[in-house]
């Protein structure tokens, strides 16, 4: 879930300048920064207290954001503190204690990536998404697992460790001035330009048959699989004109990749698609060749949506301008009013979610707009096209306000105060819209278009250029006894982009996901593993060698308690009966995570 496009890379436009390949007229807002902390200097000066800066600990807030969604309300809900506690790394591998069986067919690592590390000296970092990132790697042989964890060796990181305070400003979190300067010196800090972090704690990436660490800002490093060693750091910007992309790449067959990320100009933002080619040219490549496919404008250029991710389907990519929205000016000007880039990403009810669909093959932009209502969504399911639709299947909620939620100080909070900020927000459920793909001038109007069997969403066709769509529930009323479902994932290597039958993801009855689900679209029935007090982190799917169905494989889930030290485990599912197989237990202490992946020996 960290999955956020947090806006990190926001927080350093100013003063970081994107490459401008040729035919790339993209330059940055640094030109106006001057002009922003003028025009907010005088008012921002008189209503802050300078020596005050925004991440020292403040107090959580709850949205007051109640949506009655059919789920429950949750009463007496476990403290969760020790799940989100800085933990000590364990670079060498260390053996852990099977119990069950776990197949032997399975052979290889999963990789998992998350903050590991909250607080530098008697320094706090205020927003999950902002602890260091700590890269974790179960290899898996002969029945037998092994684990090791090493903190990458980012810029930020260093820095910090290096001064034992936090120098690099997070998401939520801005840096304090230096306390060796004078009184001046600080308050001239206040308009320096502040650089995005690389921080890269959200996800494992692969491009070119390399593993990267990936956040959303315009940084990403290069780390060896097998020990986890940080290699390279890597600029987006250095090769294409954008500021960032996201931790999210889908990818064809063949090994092209596919990701999405913003630039900022003068004239606002643009949101790019962004391919890049499945081979090296020799070792020393990194994203040589990549390209932007094409630029969309959003809709309010000085407000554009954030995204964490995009869908993509055998022939296009699908951005989801959400209503969930970044304000270029509070983000650009956040160190000058003493606020956090977090201040500047907001929810906004009355905005339309847009879907933009892009050819892939071409770069060519659908005139038509698919409008639906307000949306909040982190991950996409899948996308396929059939008989002239395409199907795209999202978790989405129906507010957006969560992200200002995943305070520190809100995950460890205990008793009433935690049941009141886990039942202020929204769920995310599984959704299905139906777009369809051949709109002409003789369209027919005001009707529904979505002729799909046993379908109920909706497409409404308003001109040749707007349809208006309703999404149909991928769920029945068994899933809201689970609090949703999010972390989505599928049997992705043979069924993205093509029709399927499941997926899975985690439930979440707590602030973090507390159980496994297995959604069966035929049906829309689940089947869940779930134990209290367990807190299973993202499923992997690994299909079985000999597979023949779509649920042939298992599911890799690392597994963590609250109330029990070093008891943290690897789970191994049965991914047809959704039965353990077995679990092998790990004598340390484990931070709950974001994303990962499973690497194949």
């Amino acid at each position: 879930m960290k999955g956020l496009q947090w806006i990190r890379s926001l927080s350093g436009i100013i003063g970081h300048k994107a490459a401008i390949p040729p035919g790339h007229g993209v330059s940055l807002l640094q030109a106006r920064h001057t002009r922003f902390l003028i025009l907010l200097s005088a008012r921002s000066l008189v209503t802050s207290s300078f020596p005050t800066m925004a991440h020292v600990k403040s107090q959580g807030t709850v949205a007051n954001n109640k949506q009655n969604n059919g789920f429950k309300e949750q009463h007496g809900l476990q403290c969760i503190a020790p799940l989100v506690r800085t933990a000590e790394e364990t670079p060498e591998p260390i053996p852990t204690t099977v119990k069950g069986t776990i197949p032997s067919w399975i052979r290889g690592s999963l990789l998992r990536n998350g903050p590991g590390k909250f607080e530098f000296g008697n320094q706090h970092f205020n927003h999950w998404f902002d602890g260091m990132a700590l890269m974790h790697r179960f290899e898996i042989m002969d029945g037998q697992v092994t684990y090791r964890s090493r903190f990458l060796r980012s810029d930020s990181y260093n820095l910090n460790s290096e001064k034992n305070r936090i120098m690099v400003s997070e998401f939520g979190t801005m840096s304090f001035p230096d306390p060796c300067k004078n009184l001046f010196q600080r308050f001239l800090s206040r308009f320096e330009m502040m650089k995005p972090t690389d921080n890269a704690s959200v996800n494992f990436v692969k491009y070119k048959g390399d593993y990267y660490v990936s956040t959303e800002t315009n940084f990403m490093h290069k780390v060896d699989p097998d020990n986890l060693e940080t290699k390279e750091k890597v600029d987006w910007s250095k090769f294409i004109a954008v500021n960032g992309a996201t931790a999210h790449p889908h990818f064809d067959p063949d090994g092209t990749a596919y990701n999405m990320g913003n630039s900022y100009g003068r004239k606002g933002a643009l949101y790019n698609i962004i391919s890049v080619p499945p081979e090296k040219d020799g070792n020393t490549d990194t994203l040589q060749g990549a390209k932007v496919l094409c630029s969309v404008i959003p809709t309010d250029k000085a407000r554009p949506s954030y995204y964490h991710s995009f869908a993509m389907s055998e022939n296009y990519v699908v951005i989801i301008e959400q209503s969930v929205k970044m304000d270029l000016f509070k983000i650009a000007t956040a160190r000058l009013r003493n606020k956090n880039v977090s201040n500047g990403v907001y929810w906004d009810p009355k905005q339309e979610t847009v879907f933009h669909l892009v050819n892939k093959h071409t770069g060519e932009v659908s005139p038509v707009k698919y409008h639906t209502t307000p949306l909040s969504t982190f991950h996409q399911i899948n996308a396929f096209e059939e008989d002239g639709f395409l199907m795209m299947d999202l978790c989405g909620s129906d507010d957006g306000k969560a992200i200002n939620t995943y305070l520190i100080q809100n995950l460890r909070k205990t008793g009433e105060a935690l049941d009141e900020v886990y039942n202020s927000m929204g769920r995310a459920f599984p959704r299905r819209y139906v777009l369809p793909l051949n709109i002409t001038n003789e369209t027919p109007l005001q009707q529904n278009l979505n002729t799909r069997p046993n379908s109920s969403a909706t497409a409404v066709c308003h001109s040749s250029e707007k349809v208006f769509c309703t999404s149909e529930d991928l769920h029945d009323e068994d899933l809201l006894e689970y609090g949703g479902l999010e972390f989505p994932q599928i049997y992705y290597s043979k069924y993205n982009t093509k029709p399927y039958r499941y997926f899975y993801g985690c439930g979440f009855r707590h602030l973090v996901g507390d159980s496994l689900i297995k959604m069966d679209l035929n049906n829309k029935k689940l089947k869940a593993w779930h134990q209290p007090g367990f807190y299973p982190s993202e499923p992997v799917f690994v299909p079985s060698p000999e597979a023949e169905e779509e649920d042939d494989g298992v599911i890799l889930s690392v597994v963590l308690t609250p109330t029990e030290d070093n008891s943290t485990f690897l789970l191994v599912l049965d991914a047809k009966t959704f039965e353990e197989m077995g679990r092998a237990e790990v004598p340390v202490n484990i931070p709950y995570g974001f994303h990962g992946v499973f690497n194949a020996a």
